[in-house]
This record gives structure tokens, C-alpha cells and sequence, in this order.
């Protein structure tokens, strides 16, 4: 809209108001009370797409909880060479309590998980026909936020142990006051994959396979194996992968250059984060790619790490040399979608889990 035409429309409305007789009593304009954001059929599925905008803010699904994984564990493999002291202190494993980075990801992780808790607390008012798959996004969303959570602020979880470690505070009831949920505790880390663990379970029964670009029971499931291989549950990872392998509703991609910087997902995505133009955020876009692309060229790809290619692996593609530093090419597409999670990762989980097992589900481990 150009500039005269909202003047033209503020205009409008000041003579409006002006010309009426009784004083308007409105919200806050920053703010609405449940009573009317969640008082209908209509404004609850709204609000559940709030938290999925929340899910994919930069902080979270956006990129950085790829970007950050990368620092954190690619030692030998990737080097920081960007100017901003958050990454930086994340790929040194030094970091300060004011790290921004790290307070972000709270943050922003807590606000999706609260709109998830609305939304539960609001299911009554849901036309029954959708009511289980607005409970399964919900919780799908909500246990996807707390297994970053309890990963990055949390310790590792340990096998054959009661995993009393603590980990993040558990909140499953909506925040709508200063006071609610102001002095919760930390839970343990096996109390909050027990939550995670449950969300998903019920995320998969509730929801449908085909929910178009939203979370569906194949991306339930992908997840669930991703914690329950995190746990070392071997033979529950192996099993919630291959339902989604046997759903016959993904493929893998033909060819590498297909797979990464699209557009639209495609058939080997169970679940991606949408970007365009007009919407979304792929920060790890600005971190991995050059200008030429939209990025910054903050991480740079180790010689080490190219050289474990063989030179007939096709993976190659996706890397690059300019100006003598080699670079990650997956993510050359600013509005491209981001992948939450891949087919290629469930046949890489059931091989796996059946190689420690000695078991042979769906295929055997050298298939």
C-alpha cells in the first residue's frame, strides 16, 4: 500500500471514531485476554499457526538449532569465521551466561511452548472434526521445542541410569499471568523425555498422514525415533522408523542436487520448514552460504572434512571452493525450505538400531 493511501485510511478511520457517541472499549492494543484470542473455532487454529511461526523463528527452526549442532560438534570439520560473539563462543565450548545466542533459544522456545499450552487448554471450543489433529500439532510442536531444550540446556542422557540430571522446568499448562509458572524448578532429564516421549506417541495416533505442509503421524513418528535413539532404545527408534518408512508416503530423492535449497518440499521431506519471500527465516542460509547467495560465509568447511569424501560420492555436490575456503552449498537458496527431518535419516536410524540388535526389520543393516 503507498504512503497517501494510508494516510487516506487513517484519515477514514479517525472521522469514525470521532463521529461515534460511546467510548470504545477495547484490548490493549499489545495484547488480547484468552477469553477472545481462544474463544472460538476459528481463532484457535490461528493461534496454532502462531506457534508454528514461533517454531520456525531463528532461534529455533529457523536455523540455528541446525547451525548451533554444527559448531558444537564439528570440531575438525567446520571453522567459525564470523564476527558475532554468540556462534563464536558456542564453536569455542566457551560461553558466557549473557551469551545471546543461548538466552534466545530460551526465550523463543518457552513462547512457542506457551502458545502450544493455549491452544491445548482451548481444544473444547475446536469443531470435533479437527479437534485430534489440533491437539496432535500442538503437542507434536511443543515436544519437537522441549527435545532442543533438553539437549542444549540439559545433560546427555545417560543409558542404564535413572537420569536424575537436570535438564529444563516443564511447563504443560498455558502462562497468562506474571505469576504462572514464575518459580517452576528444573526437571530431570528423564522426566522430560517421559513428557517428549508422550506428546510424540499421541501426536502420531492423532494425527492424520496427509496435513499438507503441517506436522502429520509421519513426522510424529520420524521424531519419536530420533528421542528414542537419543535414549539408546534401539528397538523403539528401529520400529517408529521404519512405520514411517513403510507408509510408502516418502521417497528418496534420485539425485543430491534435489534433495537441499528448494523451494518446495519435496518427496523425501517428512517435515520442513516453509520460507518465501514474503515469510520466514533461514538463518542457516545467512551462516553456511556467501553473498552471492544471501549469507554471510560465517562457517567455512575444513580441508579434513572434504578429503573424507570419496571422490566418486556424489555428496560432493554440495561443496565448493571461493577464494581458497571451501563452502557448504546446501543451503544457497535464501527462501529455500528447511528440512526438519529427512527419509534418508529414518533408513539411516532402522540400520542402525538393527545392527546393534542383531535384527533385521524392514530390511537388514547392509541393505
Amino acid at each position: 500500500m503507498k504512503r497517501k493511501n494510508i494516510f487516506s485510511l487513517l484519515a477514514a478511520v479517525t472521522l469514525v471514531i470521532s463521529s461515534c457517541t460511546k467510548i470504545l472499549d477495547l484490548e490493549p492494543a499489545q495484547s488480547i485476554s484468552n477469553d477472545v484470542a481462544l474463544n472460538s473455532d476459528e481463532s484457535v487454529k490461528q493461534v496454532l499457526i502462531g506457534a508454528y511461526d514461533a517454531f520456525s523463528s531463528q532461534a529455533l527452526y529457523g536455523g540455528n538449532v541446525f547451525r548451533n549442532s554444527v559448531l558444537y560438534a564439528g570440531e575438525g570439520e567446520v571453522v567459525w569465521l564470523g564476527t558475532y560473539v554468540g556462534p563464536k563462543e558456542i564453536f569455542l565450548r566457551d560461553m558466557l551466561v549473557t551469551n545471546d545466542d543461548a538466552y534466545s533459544l530460551w526465550v523463543d522456545a518457552y513462547f512457542c511452548i506457551n502458545i502450544c499450552n493455549n491452544v491445548l487448554a482451548a481444544l473444547p471450543v475446536v469443531n470435533e472434526a479437527d479437534r485430534n489433529r489440533i491437539e496432535g500439532e500442538a503437542k507434536f510442536l511443543r515436544a519437537c521445542v522441549y527435545f532442543e531444550l533438553t539437549r542444549y540446556f540439559g545433560q546427555q542422557y545417560e543409558e542404564g541410569t535413572s537420569n536424575t540430571q537436570p535438564a529444563v522446568p516443564l511447563i504443560t499448562k498455558a502462562t497468562e499471568t506474571l505469576a504462572d509458572n514464575a518459580t517452576v524448578a528444573r526437571n530431570t532429564v528423564e522426566e522430560c523425555y517421559a513428557q517428549i516421549i508422550s506428546d510424540l506417541t499421541e501426536a502420531e495416533s492423532l494425527l492424520p498422514e496427509d496435513n499438507d505442509v503441517y506436522a502429520n503421524s509421519g513426522a510424529a513418528a520420524a521424531i519419536l525415533s530420533r528421542v528414542y535413539l537419543q535414549k539408546y532404545d534401539y528397538a523403539n527408534a528401529r520400529d517408529a522408523a521404519d512405520r514411517v518408512i513403510s507408509s510408502g508416503n516418502y521417497n528418496l530423492m534420485a539425485n543430491d542436487s534435489d534433495v537441499f535449497a528448494q523451494d518446495e518440499n519435496t518427496n523425501e521431506d517428512i517435515f520442513a520448514i516453509q520460507n518465501s519471500p514474503q515469510d520466514g527465516t533461514n538463518s542457516i542460509n545467512t551462516f553456511f552460504s556467501t553473498a552471492k547467495y544471501g549469507g554471510r560465509g560465517d562457517i567455512q568447511i575444513e580441508q579434513s572434512f572434504y578429503d573424507l569424501f570419496d571422490p566418486a560420492d556424489t555428496r560432493r555436490v554440495w561443496y565448493y571452493k571461493l577464494s581458497s575456503k571451501w563452502r557448504c552449498g546446501k543451503f544457497n537458496n535464501q527462501n529455500g525450505n528447511l528440512a526438519v527431518v529427512r527419509l534418508a535419516e529414518m533408513y539411516l536410524a532402522r540400520a542402525e538400531c538393527n545392527e546393534r540388535l542383531g535384527t533385521s526389520v524392514g530390511a537388514t543393516p547392509a541393505d
